[in-house]
């Protein structure tokens, strides 16, 4: 008999730390980072996920937390998910995936989130120049609704959505990340901000071993050191996904994600309770932890190869 509803395949106790959850978190791409999990063809699965700081901002009203924020952290993914069709065989480089959002929302017990806008010396936003202290909001859930006794008057229905989804890179197009961005960093990054206050969602941000989480990979491995100086951090959109920030990435939507490495390896996380279009603020989305419930279709095969797909959709 088929069995009814989800599989849960990556479980979070809001309760621990990153690093006390059942599986690990990672918070780079690598095509190194093995999988923590398989799903197949036609299955539906739920992944759980941690907010975007592994708790590091807390229900506390003090904004302290969010002045002094570890910005090199961010974010914690839950994955990376290997996909495979009916016959158990992995989806291959140049392969499209098909993923449905089925249903999504906050953890149970944990129906709360926050928005913040970064201090001037430690990350800032769009508007830093007009609010250049680090301040913070809570707002509490009630179905799809949300509301703030910080901004007392406002209740509104949210639409939550991933921040982020994504497959791993292969070891090539992670070279072509880090060329790319290395070169902008160099020679063309101040030309591009927005009014020259746009100090949010950079173009290039190269890897670093601070803050480095590598899932299954610890610090004590002798390849971490190697690894943690190629993987890409998370800020970034990127070819394979990633940090997408789309709004209506909610329930019904569907995504395809070009495969890169055997097995696609999916990776989410950066629960949203609701966002603008873009996240202007840096932290300018309602931020949750919270669950994904999707339905792996099909993966397109050779798609990327023969030029049809070279990008996410």
């Amino acid at each position: 008999m088929a069995q009814l509803g989800s599989r849960l395949v990556v479980p979070i106790d809001p309760r621990k730390k990153p690093w006390e959850q059942k599986l690990p978190l990672h918070t780079r791409w690598h095509p190194s980072i093995p999988p923590v999990a398989e799903v197949r063809v036609g299955e539906v699965f739920r992944v759980e996920m941690m907010d975007f700081s592994g708790g590091g901002i807390t229900r506390d009203y003090s904004a302290d937390d969010v002045k002094n924020a570890d910005l090199s952290i961010v974010h914690y993914l839950s994955g990376p998910i290997r996909v495979l069709d009916t016959d158990g065989i992995p989806a291959k480089p140049g392969d499209l995936l098909a993923v449905e959002i089925c249903n999504l929302g906050p953890l149970p017990g944990d129906e709360w989130g926050y928005t913040a806008t970064f201090d001037r010396e430690n990350g800032g936003g769009f508007l830093t120049d007009h609010f250049p202290c680090a301040t913070k909001a809570i707002w509490y859930f009630e179905g799809i609704y949300a509301y703030s006794p910080h901004i007392p008057g406002v209740r509104f229905p949210g639409l939550t959505h991933p921040g982020i989804i994504g497959t791993a890179p292969s070891l090539e197009l992670l070279n072509i990340w880090n060329e790319r961005e290395r070169d902008l960093e160099e020679n063309g990054h101040k030309s591009l901000k927005l009014c020259e206050v746009l100090h949010s969602r950079p173009f290039a941000n190269l890897p670093s071993t601070r803050g480095c989480v590598l899932g299954k990979i610890k610090e004590d491995n002798p390849d971490w050191e190697k690894i943690a100086k190629e993987a890409a951090r998370t800020i970034p959109g990127r070819e394979n996904g990633g940090n997408c920030d789309i709004k209506n990435l909610s329930r019904g939507s569907k995504i395809y994600l070009p495969v890169f490495v055997e097995g696609a390896n999916i990776s989410t996380g950066d629960m949203h309770f609701s966002q603008g279009d873009g996240e202007v603020s840096f932290c300018g989305a309602i931020e949750m932890s919270g669950f994904l419930e999707l339905k792996y279709f099909s993966h397109l095969k050779h798609c990327i190869l023969n030029n049809i797909y070279a990008a996410p959709l």
